[in-house]
């Protein structure tokens, strides 16, 4: 299990004085500020706050299907091993105990912790490991697996130590970052480092904001603080970047304003509600605020609205540029569906758009997102045991028709993203592509897109698609 990362600022107060010339008789000098104070080491910081962080286990029982090969005809003593051991020519079905090891750390008094979801995911048996020797059981209070935060519930346990949470916002590039967690089961490891930058976008899902930190954090971090230099927990460590799956320096890790909130909803509900609004979104880029007659890229391009849904009933269009939500400013896409999700549903919510050159407010109550509903519009996950294509589409926003140089009544879908190493991006889709077609049939939705590569897949076939790229049509064919 991997995950952990850590930040803070560190801040020196300013001193400075004038000495009076008149009063000393000499001229006067300045006295240079003080330099920040560096700690020389993090002993005091580790020993507070190591007793707060702990190792989780996890049992699970899986069945696991083998099938040995069959045993050749001139084997000698063949008869021997066929009537002792089986000829292996039939599926062995075995029960397996899958075990998996993280770390978390406490929040409260009252025995809550924090970890994260894939650490305690699907788990039949969870233990809470004190320390070297007290192990005691935990249950699963609840988790999202959209943040991949998860909070367990022990029995209060004597001189317990509670982490605190601190600012992740305030965590700049270059503030320290501590890590301490469980990696390869080593407890009560340290690691020390650096917030290499904030807002990270790993493609991991909707809500993705991580802290990135060269802070060394490995399998078994998972779910273990990020402290500041304060002792501060400003994330929980989630994920590590390396193509060897140990530590190269670049790890991620929840935001502390992120994970603060979720597990606050899943002490007090058990499960998470998100707001929803039913838009498909698209960033502006330079190109296409050209085409608009923006004068920057901020805000988000409204792709396309869902039918009966909440911005449909507040007047939203496709097209709108939406500038602001509930009076803050719109960055892009991510961002905006993060301020939505942190709504509680049945609130009423500002969206400021521009529509024809015009700024207006629409009031729109905000629904619920069900778990259910697809996060990212038009991405083509796995179905059922398929290979997932690797790309996220939207439909044609018609502010951008002519900057795609589509003729009028030209249907299709237009290529957000391509995922590295998909099928697709393996066969050259690019972002700004436009599908026109699947196995010569016209397409006109996402959807269309993605039946016509689940029925390929099933008839094992590639599946044919066509493309405008710039001023150019072309065939690719993408088998999986």
């Amino acid at each position: 299990m991997l995950r952990q990362p850590l930040t803070t600022r560190l801040r020196a107060t300013l001193f400075t004085s004038m000495l009076s010339a008149a009063a000393l008789s000499v001229p006067a000098t300045p006295v240079f500020a003080q330099q920040p104070q560096v700690p020389t080491d993090f002993t005091a910081i580790v020993k507070q706050k190591m007793p707060s962080v702990v190792a989780i286990t996890t049992r699970q029982h899986v069945q696991e299907q083998s099938q040995m090969p069959s045993l050749p005809e001139d084997l000698p003593f063949r008869e021997f091993f066929r009537r002792y051991y089986g000829d292996g020519a039939h599926q062995d079905q075995r029960e397996q105990i899958r075990q998996a090891l993280g770390s978390g750390f406490v929040i409260s008094q009252d025995g809550y912790i924090v970890t994260n979801n894939h650490v305690v995911e699907g788990a039949e048996e969870i233990h809470v490991v004190f320390g070297e020797n007290t192990n005691v059981p935990a249950k699963l209070v609840g988790h999202d697996q959209a943040t991949d935060i998860a909070v367990l519930k022990v029995d209060p346990q004597p001189n317990m130590t509670v982490a605190s949470w601190g600012d992740s916002d305030a965590a700049e590039p270059g503030s320290w970052a501590i890590a301490i967690g469980s990696p390869f089961g080593l407890g009560g490891t340290v690691t020390v480092g650096v917030v290499s930058a904030r807002a990270r976008d790993i493609r991991s899902g909707p809500y993705d904001d991580f802290i990135q930190t060269d802070a060394s954090i490995n399998r078994g971090n998972s779910g273990g603080p990020l402290f500041n230099a304060a002792g501060e927990v400003i994330g929980v460590n989630t994920a590590i970047f390396s193509p060897t799956g140990t530590n190269i320096g670049i790890g991620f890790a929840v935001p502390s304003r992120t994970a603060q909130a979720v597990a606050n909803q899943l002490i007090q509900t058990g499960h998470i509600e998100r707001g929803f609004i039913g838009l498909s979104l698209q960033d502006i880029t330079p190109p296409i605020a050209q085409a608009l007659g923006r004068p920057d890229d901020t805000g988000v391009l409204v792709a396309s609205v869902e039918a009966g849904g909440p911005a449909e009933k507040a007047g939203a269009q496709s097209g709108d540029i939406i500038t602001k939500f509930n009076d803050k400013p719109v960055e892009n896409g991510r961002s905006l569906s993060r301020s939505v999700a942190a709504v509680k549903p049945g609130s009423e919510a500002t969206l400021t758009v521009v529509r024809g050159g015009k700024t207006q407010d629409l009031k729109v109550t905000v629904g619920q997102r069900q778990e259910e509903q697809s996060t990212q519009m038009g991405s083509l996950d796995q179905q059922d045991t398929g290979k997932r294509l690797g790309l996220a589409l939207s439909p044609i926003p018609d502010a951008a028709r002519d900057q795609l140089g589509l003729k009028p009544g030209t249907t299709g879908v237009l290529v957000q993203r391509v995922e590295p190493n998909s099928p697709a991006a393996e066969n050259g889709l690019k972002e700004g592509d436009v599908i026109v077609s699947a196995n010569n049939q016209s397409v006109t939705s996402p959807s269309d897109v993605a039946n016509a590569w689940s029925q390929a897949q099933q008839n094992k076939r590639p599946v044919l698609l066509r493309v405008k790229r710039e001023d150019q049509y072309l065939f690719v064919a993408i088998g999986s």
